[in-house]
């Protein structure tokens, strides 16, 4: 059984998890270091590249003839 590409390509995917990683590490640190709030916004940012790469996952799962759920 073959199974369906992602919607990302596997340098987008890279990319993805590079900016989740460096986005994860970058909020505690900014957590300890900010007197604002501001490092939400870093957690928030990972949350979404997160949402985006998991989907992927997903879709890459799925087999190739499988019609999608939407």
């Amino acid at each position: 059984m073959q199974q369906a590409s992602g919607f990302l390509t596997v340098r987008q995917r890279r990319l993805a998890w590079f900016g989740f990683l460096l986005a994860a590490v970058q909020a505690p640190v900014a957590a300890k270091f900010a007197t604002d709030d501001s490092w939400l916004f870093s957690l928030c940012v990972a949350l979404m590249v997160a949402t985006v790469i998991i989907a992927d996952d997903a879709s890459r799962r799925r087999p190739a003839g499988a019609p999608s759920s939407d």
